[in-house]
């Protein structure tokens, strides 16, 4: 049996208190968790015609420039050594070891979940101040990030 990713803390307390409501931080909700895929592995899918995917450069032609894949292997030798964080969504679809991850989330109703996004991010990269008009999960599974947790937009 798997360990719940809400720790000792029961779905209905989750759901009543804090989903759609507000952030909760649960430190290591998946104990030991090893990513089902490689940096390199990830780049490879971005390099995919039928895979969605962007790079953000924090200071590329505009400050969060946004470049959306597929990409070459060319582009990723232009990059610069830090601040930039490469996204590919639906990564669910195309790695079984990642789309097991979903199972992690069987106390929402199908309906609610889209797919799972993975990054990844150099040093000092980002994705930039932003809004998300969904509710997101945040696995990390390696290194160091500093999280923050903004206003409610409501507009």
């Amino acid at each position: 049996m798997k360990q719940s990713i809400l720790g000792s803390l029961p779905p209905e307390a989750f759901l009543q208190s804090y989903w759609q409501k507000k952030p909760l931080l649960i430190r290591q909700a998946i104990p030991d968790f090893l990513s089902p895929l490689s940096a390199d592995e990830l780049a490879g899918l971005a390099l995919e015609e039928d895979v969605e995917s962007r790079i953000v450069l924090e200071k590329g032609e505009t400050p969060w420039e946004l470049r959306r894949g597929p990409f070459s292997e060319a582009d990723f030798a232009c990059l610069p050594p830090s601040h930039w964080t490469l996204l590919v969504q639906a990564v669910d679809h195309w790695v079984p070891g990642v789309h097991s991850l979903l199972d992690y989330f069987d106390f929402l109703p199908s309906w609610r979940l889209e797919d799972i996004m993975i990054s990844y991010a150099t040093d000092g990269g980002s994705v930039g101040p932003h809004y998300d008009h969904f509710d997101v999960f945040l696995i990390q599974a390696e290194g160091q990030r500093r999280w923050q947790v903004g206003p409610v937009y409501d507009a």
